[in-house]
């Protein structure tokens, strides 16, 4: 554990995940403010969100698996793929990148287009409940398809991650917006609250993510594709201590360096 925490591979992945989610508040609450000239559509909203997800895992998966996402990483720590610490330490570093970000979006835009900065409210008549079910739904369709499209032991063509997370976040805002504004991510709905002082039902867009991606580690590592490893390497990953027997491997082509801290899919490139 104390290795992990002291070497600079895990700091660099800490900003790594800072910068990452401040680059998606401001592009994603960007796209959903409402100019005058133009005001945006529920597909432009939709695929904003899901291109910046996509350029964002692209451009530090390879750093720090790209989480993005407070849900992500508790799916992550749930599942026994990253330690604890690391769980910690990247939830923090989204929720400063999100507040950044926000926090920059609002000193850009004039006043008059700033508005609520885009904050998810329960519209539609949704109740609380029912918003609350549906992030869980959106979340979980969300994790699970991080977990397939970064899982390691796959032998098949699974194509690009990057795409494949990015259309998952599309996906959910094509359906999630009717209801919720769609969040699927904590840091995403409690930065534009925070910056606007409105927190308005926020609890239901923390435990429905957090649920949500809860559900989908759990099928996916227990039910669907369930992980080998005994309870003693689970147990090494979770507190920082784990340490595979292939460590250190090179690859002629490739020359792939495997991490010492914490299990190959911890720089496998995943995200919000």
């Amino acid at each position: 554990m104390r290795r992990e925490l002291c070497s600079l591979a895990f700091y660099r992945a800490v900003f790594a995940e800072f910068l990452a989610t401040l680059i998606f508040v401001f592009f994603g609450l960007g796209s959903a403010l409402r100019w005058p000239a133009a005001l945006p559509t529920v597909l432009q909203i939709s695929l904003a969100f899901g291109l910046v997800i996509g350029t964002m895992v692209q451009t530090v998966g390879h750093i720090s698996g790209a989480h993005i996402n407070p849900a992500v990483s508790f799916a992550f720590v749930l599942g026994s793929q990253i330690s604890i610490w690391r769980g910690i330490f990247y939830i923090i570093a989204q929720l400063l990148g999100g507040l950044a970000g926000a926090g920059i979006l609002y000193g850009v835009v004039p006043p008059p287009i700033r508005g609520n900065l885009a904050i998810n409210t329960l519209s539609n008549n949704t109740t609380p409940g029912l918003g609350l079910v549906v992030e869980m739904i959106l979340t979980f369709q969300l994790v699970l398809c991080i977990f397939a499209t970064t899982d390691s032991r796959r032998t098949d063509n699974i194509g690009s991650a990057a795409i494949s997370i990015g259309l998952s976040v599309t996906l959910g805002h094509l359906v999630g917006i009717y209801f919720t504004g769609c969040s699927m991510n904590p840091a995403r709905s409690f930065s534009p609250a925070v910056i606007v002082r409105n927190f308005r039902n926020q609890w239901v867009f923390w435990i429905g993510p957090l649920a949500g991606g809860a559900i989908a580690s759990l099928v996916y590592n227990y039910i669907l594709n369930p992980n080998i490893r005994s309870p003693k390497e689970k147990l090494a990953i979770l507190i920082g201590t784990y340490e595979p027997s292939n460590a250190w491997t090179e690859e002629p082509e490739q020359h792939k360096r495997h991490s010492l801290d914490c299990p190959d899919r911890v720089n496998k490139p995943f995200s919000m």
